[in-house]
């Protein structure tokens, strides 16, 4: 039988009102019936970028493995609305269910792109066409995997970043965006991603955190998690970055317990395009990236092939090169 968590959503709780209205999500393909093997795997992707012409032609490429394959995407199909309505109507018509968590670059405004919704308007304008299509979204009940590997409760995450992954001696958010200035690495965020009607991005950080935590408590002690967010929930993930003032925009040390606290039988992420498995605290965190043509090309494999997430496997993935 399948299952959900029924939490109320992150929205109900803390975010401004939804403005319009959007068709109810579907539902997560029923299993298998009793005695029939589960062939499906929960696979996962982030960073697509589609306004590249090369990985545009990767996820044209992208297909499951079987009909009951299910698909976590991290974050960042692309910048322009309409990119990732594309992307999200492709492969939610080639796997059984695709859960998506936004990533910063679906947050941003970018001036040519036709809708010019900013921050919550903006986001809730994306939930709407994942609704549309069936996909699955932050704000909707938390799916059961109940495939190989699980059962295991699927939280797409929506947290943002708050300033906290700061250079050692660096106390506060304005001396850590100096330093960052003085080192010439600022994140576009600080001009494309609007927190509106939040004063600030860590105002809307703060809120996110305190809505998820609170679903997250809610999960049934009995059930693992599998945890999707766009940055990296831990501070350790961004220790190679070749420019390490770049981690102020990779998340917030509020989630460093989450792994552990929630019961995470992994953490997938992204942001980074440094794609691998990391072992912190017994918790395995994989980095499930396609990144940018530049940087996929210099990697072995096979360009933006979904990671296997469950049923998990021990094999470790290649530490890449950071952007």
């Amino acid at each position: 039988m399948t299952y959900e968590i029924r939490v109320p959503p992150a929205a109900a709780r803390s975010a401004p009102p939804a403005t319009g209205s959007a068709a109810p999500p579907r539902p997560p393909q029923s299993p298998p019936p009793a005695g029939a093997p589960r062939r499906g795997k929960l696979v996962a992707v982030s960073d697509l970028h589609v306004r590249y012409e090369e990985n545009r032609e990767i996820v044209e490429r992208l297909r499951p493995e079987s009909d009951d394959d299910w698909l976590l995407i991290a974050g960042d199909l692309g910048e322009y609305v309409a990119d990732i309505r594309w992307a999200l109507t492709l492969l939610s018509e080639r796997f059984a269910t695709v859960v998506w968590a936004p990533g910063n670059h679906e947050l941003w405004t970018p001036n040519g792109d036709p809708v010019q919704l900013r921050g919550v308007a903006r986001y809730e304008h994306l939930v709407a066409i994942c609704r549309e299509l069936g996909v699955l979204t932050p704000e909707d009940p938390y799916p059961v995997w109940e495939g190989a590997g699980g059962p295991a409760v699927i939280a797409p995450l929506f947290l943002l970043y708050d300033y906290t992954f700061r250079l050692p001696g660096v106390y506060s958010k304005e001396a850590a965006l100096a330093a960052s200035e003085e080192a010439g690495v600022v994140c576009t965020d600080e001009f494309f991603l609007h927190p509106d009607p939040y004063p600030t991005r860590e105002a809307w950080c703060r809120a996110r955190v305190a809505a998820t935590e609170a679903r997250l408590a809610a999960v049934p002690e009995e059930l693992p998690t599998v945890l999707v967010n766009h940055f990296p929930l831990v501070r350790e993930p961004t220790r190679p970055l070749w420019h390490p003032e770049f981690a102020l925009w990779c998340g917030t040390t509020a989630t460093a317990d989450w792994p552990r606290r929630f019961r995470a039988a992994t953490v997938v992420y992204g942001h980074l395009h440094i794609p691998r498995l990391l072992m912190c605290d017994g918790v395995p965190h994989q980095e499930v990236s396609l990144g940018y043509p530049r940087e996929w090309r210099r990697r072995s494999g096979t360009p933006g092939r979904p990671v296997q997430i469950l049923p998990a496997t021990d094999t470790l993935g290649t530490t890449g090169s950071p952007a």
